[in-house]
Order: C-alpha cells, then sequence, then structure tokens
C-alpha cells in the first residue's frame, strides 16, 4: 500500500525538484543551518535525514548512495568525516525546522532548518 507516500511538489517537475533538494542539502551539510521556504524546507527534512542515516553507516556502498545526492566531494567527505559520526548514537530526528518571520517581497513563510 501506498499510504502516506505522498510528496511535496514544490511547484516543480521532478527533475527540477529532484536538482532542487540536492541543493538544498548540499548546503544544508556545508552550512549546518540554511533559511527556506516553509514548503521546502519540510520536503527536505526526509531526503536530508534519508542521506545522514546512509552516511551513519560508512560503508562503501551507502557512500556512493550518498554521492549520486552529494556532488561536491569536499562537502560529502565533510559528511562522512564530521557530521555523520556525531549522530552515530541517535535514531533518527537529526533535523529541526523553525519558523521565522514571512518574507518581505511576497510574503511567504520562512524557515530554518538545521542540523541538531
Amino acid at each position: 500500500m501506498k499510504h502516506g507516500r505522498k510528496l511535496a511538489k514544490l511547484g516543480r517537475p521532478r527533475a527540477l525538484r529532484k536538482a532542487l533538494l540536492r541543493g538544498l542539502a548540499t548546503s544544508l551539510f556545508k552550512h549546518g543551518r540554511i533559511t527556506t521556504t516553509l514548503p521546502k524546507a519540510k520536503g527536505l527534512r526526509p531526503y536530508a535525514e534519508r542521506l545522514l542515516t546512509h552516511a551513519r553507516r560508512g560503508t562503501l556502498h551507502a557512500r556512493r548512495l550518498v554521492r549520486r545526492a552529494i556532488s561536491d566531494r569536499i562537502v560529502l567527505a565533510k559528511l562522512f568525516n564530521e557530521i555523520a559520526p556525531k549522530y552515530k548514537e541517535r535514531n533518527g530526528g537529526y533535523t529541526r525546522i523553525l519558523r521565522i518571520q514571512n518574507r518581505l517581497g511576497d510574503n511567504a513563510t520562512q524557515a530554518i532548518i538545521e542540523l541538531v
């Protein structure tokens, strides 16, 4: 059954949505916290947590799976060498979403997504 498998479309076709999530995940792992719109942050959370769960394993296969999404080698090395060991004992819940004030131009709901 496909219960609870619905993804946020974010107003983009599949290829552009995947590219957006890859870019957001790369920025999140590079900087530790990013500011974006609330729907993008909510869409990024399961994607980034899945990548971090793979990185926690630290195997060659896990590295190749994460490499599909994170193309920046420096960020990939940081994820496996610095970020993943911090969460070795944690069972999920690696990110936190905090709502902030709306964007001035279009009143879009803004959020900060950060690594816990």
